[in-house]
């Protein structure tokens, strides 16, 4: 909210309607409230095709069943199981599973909230984000497909993200040197992460309330916040399948989404001492900030 309030792009109107969106936002956290029955569903350990094939007819099945009824606003359309997140804007919800309530994204036995906000915190300000991002800001607070923007706010949006997207087209992955990233196939996950990563910082400087967070192995409170991020973004992928998750991955290589992201955060040149001989110095001019 005090994001969107300082924005110095976007017009007085444009920021009621945000709020009020934002206000609307329903949060989903753990697991849903009713289990969805699987006791129909036959498995077989000796028929892997015949598997699928009940599987597909059950999830069919599901859905037939709902036609005719109210819309039941409490299912959740990803298991407690799965390790992610997603914002549903037709919805206008955010739903965070049990199993990314947990390390690297969020430690609940840390002694260090910096790593926390930067983790799991950052994820949270991610899913808020797609609210608001090239595709979810079609959306008005009530899941209906309305344009709830000046036409002057609409056209700078689009300005900024169009130069998130020349960023983007410039990379190529460390291990597949061959190609370049989509900027436009993954604009809605960049403004996610880049707008999450700022929302969290916020966040955690609200948190702090101006104390002074201690140091910790060495490392100042801001620095491990940007730590706790790059930290959920480990991995290593064979050059074959970061080809093929380039080609169609909406995305970013995670190199990208920690590197070029924290590019974009004058919070991290601050923390880090970036000076412009360093590898992910970016000038200030070329810094895209949306939300």
């Amino acid at each position: 909210r005090e994001d969107i309030a300082a924005l110095t792009w976007m017009g007085p109107e444009t920021k009621a309607k945000a709020f009020i969106k934002l206000d609307k936002f329903t949060p989903k956290i753990g697991y849903p409230d009713k289990w969805r029955e699987y006791s129909k569903l036959e498995i077989r350990s000796d028929d892997l095709i015949g598997n699928l094939a009940r599987i597909a007819r059950f999830a069919a099945e599901y859905e037939y069943a709902k036609i005719g009824k109210p819309v039941d606003k409490s299912e959740w359309y990803m298991t407690p199981q799965t390790v992610n997140a997603y914002y549903n804007p037709g919805m206008n919800e955010i739903v965070f599973p049990a199993a990314i309530l947990q390390p690297p994204f969020f430690d609940v036995l840390a002694d260090d909230d910096a790593a926390n906000y930067g983790g799991i915190g950052a994820v949270i300000g991610h899913e808020i984000g797609h609210g608001f991002d090239d595709q979810g800001s079609k959306y008005d607070g009530d899941g209906n497909l309305e344009n709830w923007w000046t036409d002057e706010d609409r056209i700078e949006f689009e300005k900024r993200t169009s130069e998130l997207i020349k960023q983007y087209d410039q990379l190529s992955p460390t291990d597949a040197p061959d190609v370049k990233v989509n900027g436009a196939l993954t604009i809605g996950e960049n403004i996610g992460d880049l707008g999450g990563l700022t929302i969290a910082y916020k966040a955690y400087q609200i948190f702090l309330a101006g104390k002074t967070a201690p140091v910790i192995d060495g490392f100042t409170a801001e620095q491990r916040f940007f730590m706790g991020w790059a930290q959920s973004w480990r991995g290593k992928y064979r050059p074959e399948e970061v080809r093929r998750r380039v080609a169609t991955d909406p995305h970013s290589p995670d190199e990208f989404r920690c590197n070029q992201v924290v590019s974009n955060l004058d919070e991290f040149y601050q923390a880090f001492d970036i000076s412009e001989s360093d590898k992910h110095y970016l000038p200030p001019q070329v810094r895209v900030r949306i939300w």
